[in-house]
């Protein structure tokens, strides 16, 4: 393909992603194939003891916890940066601008980049220590995909104080740079294997051991994964392809898509796969599970025409899908949000860390 013609094709796709964007449509969470759902008033939201669907909003006002409380001790907040020449395990790579993707002509839910390409990259990470953190002693802590997060800081601020979770460390990671199929974040957060939480247990944690004086639980029960979008998505990869390092997941607009490059034939429709075939067809994993999304997410019918990229339908099956194997789980149907909207993770976000951490002894 000659260099004309891939930029051409690449402005076809942007273009169809932005139109797509802009005619996003209102999703009802009564539409009929949709999971059945609580649907509880205006300005309420679900208690941390409930399991299964609710639905929220139309009003996102912030819970007390998400605002900074001045009688509340605050954490010690650590600033780290790992460069991607000391990764073994992600040296870096990027899309070239303006660049897409094509899908395969034999196969539209397959795309083809043929503009990705090493690149370095400097990552950014956050480590939150709350003020009861006694010194040598093994933590449960919550690893949080594109970091930093300063709203979950001050959330466990708040939670820790009030004693509704345990007193934890939180990681915020940043990622590689770039978005979706080609870049480092796509490689890091679509790609449906155990690689990103073997990253994040071999390079990450004694990094944060060492440089922030503390010392991280094994316990699998102990550690949580989050993340909203791919983040999302990532979250749950991470504990779906390691239960026996991760039983806690809490995601925002989970980007349970067919997003994943290279393309691998083992999960051939990405992370849809999850609602598709992984969970119906595998043994129940030790695994808790939060998600939300909003009316008013993500629709991308896209170059690829595959059928596999819609936000809120993903999301629908995986509350299904979780619930037709007994797992547990709370689902929120947000009305009156967008993508990872924040109104609503300041609503929702003490309540989802109370409701995934109720059932944790040390």
């Amino acid at each position: 393909m000659n260099i004309t013609r891939t930029i051409a094709c690449a402005f076809i796709a942007q273009l169809s992603l932005n139109t797509a964007i802009a005619q996003i449509p209102t999703r009802d969470p009564h539409t009929p194939g949709y999971a059945t759902a609580t649907e509880l008033p205006d300005g309420a939201i679900p208690s941390p003891t409930a399991n299964g669907n609710f639905i929220i909003g139309p009003t996102h006002n912030p819970a007390a916890e998400s605002i900074v409380q001045e009688n509340v001790p605050q954490g010690t907040i650590y600033k780290l940066t790992m460069e991607s020449k000391d990764s073994k395990i992600y040296p870096g790579i990027a899309r070239e601008p303006n660049t897409f993707g094509t899908p395969d002509p034999s196969d539209p839910a397959k795309l083809v980049v043929t503009t990705s390409h090493p690149a370095p990259y400097t990552r950014h990470i956050e480590v939150y220590v709350p003020k009861k953190y006694v010194t040598g002693t093994a933590a449960p802590f919550i690893i949080g995909a594109d970091g930093p997060d300063h709203m979950l800081f001050t959330v466990l601020d708040n939670l820790i104080a009030e004693h509704k979770v345990p007193v934890m460390i939180a990681i915020s990671i940043g990622n590689g740079s770039g978005d979706a199929q080609g870049s480092e974040r796509g490689l890091e957060y679509d790609t449906m294997s155990g690689l990103y939480a073997e990253f994040v247990e071999k390079e990450v944690l004694p990094l944060v051991e060492s440089q922030c004086g503390v010392k991280l639980t094994s316990d699998p029960a102990g550690r949580a994964t989050m993340g909203g979008s791919s983040g999302g998505s990532c979250a749950l990869i991470m504990a779906w392809y390691h239960p026996e390092l991760y039983h806690c997941v809490l995601t925002y607009s989970g980007t349970y898509i067919n997003q994943q490059w290279p393309y691998d034939p083992k999960t051939p429709h990405g992370a849809w796969e999850f609602h598709e075939h992984l969970i119906p067809e595998s043994p129940v994993k030790p695994l808790r599970i939060w998600m939300e999304v909003g009316d008013k997410d993500l629709y991308n019918p896209n170059v690829m025409r595959d059928n596999m990229h819609d936000w809120v339908l993903a999301n629908e099956n995986m509350a299904k899908a979780l619930a037709a194997k007994g797992y547990p789980y709370q689902f929120i149907f947000a009305r009156n949000a967008g993508h990872v909207d924040r109104a609503v993770k300041a609503e929702t976000l003490a309540e989802a860390l109370e409701w995934l951490w109720k059932d944790y002894k040390p």
